[in-house]
Parts: C-alpha cells; structure tokens; sequence
C-alpha cells in the first residue's frame, strides 16, 4: 500500500494528519488478523461457487417469472442452492419475505399453535421480534396478531452477566409445553456476547438431551458466511434471516431466507403464501440476478466488514472506550458495540458514518421514533438499498450507556475510512484527544 498516495486521499476527504496516522498505526497491526479473514471468505467462496455449480446454475435460472409463479426454475434452484450451503432439507429464499424480523416471524408463527409456549434461553430478543411475541404492545393492552393473542405463551431463561448459558434455568424452563425454542446469535441492542456457532450447538445439544422433539430456530442475521458452518450442521431444526444483510451481498434490494427441517420450512411456505400451495407460487419478478450474484459475493462482502468492525474496536478500545466485542476477541458476527457514555457522542458518531456514505453523504441523521423499537432511535444509513445493514451503517437507542451497533462495509476501503471519519467527527467536536 502506498501510504502518502492514501494519505493525500485521505486529506482531501477531510481526515488531518493526527487522525490518518492513527488509523495507519491501528490496520498495521491488524495484517496477520486481516490474512485470517481472508482465508474463512476464500473458503466460504468456495462453498458458495460449489453449490452453484452442482445444481446447474444456468442462464436460465436469472430470467425469472411474473403472475404466480409457478415452475420457476431460477427460484426453485436458487433455493436448493441455499439448502445445500446451509447442509439443510430444505430452503425459503424470497423477495416476498420483505425483512429479518419477517423471516422470523414466519418462522415462529407457522411452527407454533395454539398452547404451545416459545422459549429463548438466550435472553430478551431484539426488540422488532418483542411484539411479535407479544410482550410489548403499543400502549393500548395488546399487539395485533401476535403469538400472545394467538395463545402461545413466552418464556426466556436470561444469560449470566458473563454470558455463559444458565443450564439449570434453562432445565426448570422446559416443560411439557415448550414447542420452540428460538436462539438468537447476534447481540441486538445488548451487551451481551455473540453466539459462536459451537456455543449454539452446546446449547442445541442440552435442550435435546431434555427434550428431543422441540423444534429449534435459530436468528442467524449478521452471523452468516463469518464461520465456517452455519446453525443447522449443528442442529438448528430451521435458520432465518435477511437478504439485505450478509449473504445478500449489498447486491439484493429485499428478501429473506429459512433454510433447515423440510417440514418447517413447508410450514413457513404455507403460511407465506397459503396452505395448498405453499412453495409453488411466488413469483420472482425479475430479482434473481441479485440474488445469486449478491450470494456469490457474499463471503468477501461480509469479510470486508469484519475487518471494518475489527479496525474500530481497536481504534476505539486505544481511546479508551467500551467496545464488544473487544480489540482481540473472536468475531462470530459482524456486530460492533461501542459504549459512547453520552448522546453527543452517539449522534456525533453516526453523523459521521452517514457523512462518509455514498449515498446521502449530505444529510444528518436525527433521532427518531422508528417502529418496532421503545426508545428513539438514531441511524446512519447512506446506503444503495435501504436500511441495508450489510452496508456501513450505524445506529443506536439514545437511552444510557449510548451504545452505537455498527455493522456493514461493502469493501474494506470504505469501511476503513468510515471508521477514521467518526474519530474525526469526536476529535473535532472535543469528544476525544488523540
């Protein structure tokens, strides 16, 4: 790398010499961690480009469908090629699935019925999924269509304070009701650490020895293509998350994913679409190309932003801060918290992730009352697709400590001076001394 040509880029994007020498200081210490990520997405491509390849996709498979849908090859095929990358029965992959919180959803209200109780042992989930569930409503007694009106119960066994997994709540949770239990691997708006995908097959394996029928989702958003396996080869019943997060590759506008237990997955399909038809209908409306190519550029997309996350906990932790997962710790997802410890900080922050964005790099974002959430929320999201968090984006709850969750980078570059614009943007506003 040439630094004094990065340099004077740098310059002219409005970094000072203080703050670009402290970001060269930081990646060079980060080249042997750098190699290591590397070498996961060169296997994760492989992976990908593999299962391509063995399902036969074709020319064909990118031409898409209108009306119902029915027979469309690109669709059906995109969805055994999931399958097959996730070692699963069988696949959901589609545009009508028009977010994260959605897939879940699907998932827990087709695998559940009336009677059946919902267990996390992982804690509270993130708060989109709490009035699904139905333990927050909007202040008027209920939440419509949620799994409580339906008459499903909740239950959640919280993690210690140091993250471990509390064996004997989780024991005395499970009982002759519990259908479901739903893990979720990221942090969310906590503190908490995220799952790897050998502690969620440590728990999987407890819950079994306890209840061998009970069916297991998994909340993989932000955890895909960071490992080398994925929740259902340790087994996950069914797994779901986000297009527009890491196996989109920046690349798809919406969509979702479940992939695991044929019958759950079909279960999902019908209340999708309808029963009877299920999987059959759907049609793709000429989306595939970004589907698969989106999948395809996947491993080294989500690459680019660990390594993001990664070089701004140290940068962060060199200054003093909180961050979670710290400087040196495995990553098992593409999360990074910082603790800000005031809101000038937390706004400070994303102004800057915006402002380094290539799209509405112009505008400042403010707090707002972003539904699904309880506390104002500010978010930076200059994005090519909307609220896509596999793009540099940042957000957090303007409530103490004044948490920011960053997430996203399509190219390392990108992700690199993002990160040295927020150090800028708190250095000039008197936050914090280099």
């Amino acid at each position: 790398m040439n630094n004094d040509l990065l340099a004077l880029q740098y310059k002219n994007m409005g970094l000072d010499d203080e703050t670009i020498g402290f970001g060269f200081e930081v990646r060079h210490s980060l080249k042997e961690r750098f190699a290591q990520i590397d070498a996961m997405a060169e296997v994760n491509q492989l992976k990908v480009l593999h299962a391509m390849q063995k399902h036969q996709v074709s020319e064909a498979c990118l031409l898409g469908t209108t009306g119902y849908g029915y027979n469309d090859l690109g669709r059906d095929t995109l969805e055994a090629v999931y399958a097959d990358i996730f070692k699963a029965e069988d696949a959901l992959v589609r545009p009508q699935i028009t977010c994260g919180t959605h897939a879940l959803a699907l998932a827990l209200m087709s695998n559940l019925r009336p009677g059946d109780e919902l267990l996390s042992p992982v804690g509270k989930p993130y708060d989109t999924l709490e009035e699904v569930i139905g333990i927050r409503d909007k202040g008027n007694g209920h939440s419509s269509g949620s799994l409580k009106e339906y008459g499903i119960t909740y239950r959640q066994v919280d993690l210690s304070p140091d993250g471990a997994f509390d064996f004997d709540g989780i024991r005395d949770a499970i009982n002759e009701r519990t259908h479901m239990v739903t893990i979720q691997r990221s942090k969310g708006y906590q503190t908490r650490p995220t799952l790897s995908v050998e502690r969620i097959g440590e728990l999987i394996r407890f819950i079994r020895g306890i209840k061998p029928e009970v069916v297991i989702l998994v909340d993989n958003c932000y955890g895909e293509f960071v490992e080398a396996i994925e929740p259902t080869e340790v087994g996950a019943d069914l797994v779901a998350g986000s297009l527009i997060k890491n196996p989109g590759g920046g690349l798809c506008p919406i969509g979702g994913y479940l992939v695991g237990k044929k019958e759950c997955v079909e279960n999902a399909a019908y209340r999708l679409t309808s029963p009877g038809l299920g999987k059959e209908v759907g049609a793709s409306l000429g989306i595939l190309p970004a589907f698969y190519q989106g999948l395809f550029l996947a491993p080294t997309v989500t690459a680019s932003a660990l390594k993001t996350s990664i070089f701004a906990a140290n940068l962060y932790e060199k200054l003093g801060y909180f961050v979670l997962p710290n400087a040196t710790e495995p990553r098992y997802d593409i999360i990074q918290a910082i603790t800000l410890n005031t809101p000038e900080a937390l706004c400070a922050f994303c102004e800057a992730v915006q402002a380094a964005a290539p799209v509405d790099s112009h505008v400042t974002p403010e707090p707002w009352d972003m539904p699904g959430y309880d506390d104002q929320v500010i978010m930076a999201a200059g994005a090519f697709v909307s609220g896509s968090s596999i793009e540099l984006s940042a957000d957090g709850p303007l409530k103490p400590p004044y948490n920011v969750y960053f997430q996203g980078g399509l190219t390392w570059p990108h992700g690199a001076y993002g990160m040295l614009k927020t150090v800028q943007y708190l250095k000039d506003r008197g936050i914090i001394k280099l």
